[in-house]
């Protein structure tokens, strides 16, 4: 058995952007959309809630069956989930997550929305209601839904629900644990409509940090770049080529995504010991995606092309 107090492993689920591709020219690097999976320090994280979540719910439902004769008995599922935004192909997986539908399953959800909105009535309204045959409310599961914004941050401990704590004031009573996960963010607005919440996880000193649906302008993103200096996993959109972002003819410019060229820029800024490139346009499918790693061969010490199943280990 590995030891999860020195795990902090990253596995991609879903690795498309905009809507998943069901295709034999897909096979290579996947057509769902955005999910990572990280097990880190005994607490597992899942960042945004595309296809690529059902597969993972299932694999988690076929553990927690595995574990014991009858449902009081078995494991629990418990995962904290990070959406970044609530663009549909972020958030499509959410009802068809199979831990939702057990009793004793604990899921906590935390997003940032604007003023005046909240979390838990934006996903009743998008997923539920008119577009499902259940209503958020009937989900069995232990679920809480929790608006968060970027003056908190999230801290994950044994033996307690999620912690969530003001990044700018002092609580005395509150002492950090090397065993402690935690989670910081910040909104970018690099991205239509209402913005993407761009999220680190630190552990033991490590740290990943999660950059999705936002354009990374060429000349660097100074916020990003403060935000993740230094980090060991940098996993940056690059849902176009350079080519398509400037074609004259239907340009990309504005649509809040960014080049393969704009992500390594900013893994130089921030001095990121590794990028991954991730969320790709899914009129990209193996062929084309070949052709362009293909091209940044040269830069396959730093960087790396996700697929659905990658796994990296960051201890």
């Amino acid at each position: 058995m590995s030891d999860v107090k020195n795990e902090f492993k990253v596995k991609f689920r879903g690795v498309r952007g905009s809507y998943p591709c069901a295709n034999k020219n897909f096979m290579q690097y996947g057509g769902n959309t955005s999910c990572v999976e990280v097990n880190v320090g005994g607490h597992l994280i899942i960042l945004d809630a595309g296809t690529g979540l059902i597969d993972l719910g299932n694999e988690l439902v076929k553990e927690h069956i595995l574990s014991g004769s009858h449902l009081l008995e078995r494991k629990p599922i418990e995962a904290t989930m990070l959406l970044s935004h609530i663009h549909q192909d972020h958030i499509i997986g959410f009802t068809f997550f199979t831990p939702n539908h057990i009793p004793t399953s604990k899921i906590n959800v935390f997003g940032a929305v604007n003023y005046n909105e909240n979390l838990a009535d934006e996903l009743a309204q998008l997923l539920f209601t008119k577009s499902f045959p259940i209503d958020l409310g009937d989900i069995a599961a232990n679920l809480n839904i929790c608006n968060i914004d970027e003056t908190e941050c999230i801290i994950l401990r044994h033996g307690s629900e999620p912690i969530v704590k003001s990044v700018t004031a002092n609580d005395d009573n509150f002492e950090s644990s090397p065993e402690d996960v935690v989670i910081t963010l910040y909104k970018s607005y690099a991205h239509p409509q209402e913005g993407v919440t761009i999220y680190k996880i630190t552990y033991k000193g490590k740290n990943v940090v999660y950059a999705t649906d936002k354009e990374t302008y060429f000349g660097g993103d100074k916020k990003l770049s403060n935000f993740a200096r230094g980090c060991d996993l940098l996993i940056h959109d690059t849902q176009y080529t350079t080519e398509d972002y400037l074609n004259p003819h239907s340009s990309k410019q504005g649509f809040g995504h960014s080049t393969f060229d704009m992500a390594l820029e900013a893994q130089d800024y921030c001095h990121a010991k590794k990028v991954i490139f991730y969320h790709y346009d899914p009129s990209y499918d193996d062929e084309k995606l070949n052709t362009i790693a293909k091209f940044y061969g040269e830069v396959a010490d730093k960087a790396d092309f996700a697929y659905e199943g990658l796994e990296i280990n960051i201890l």
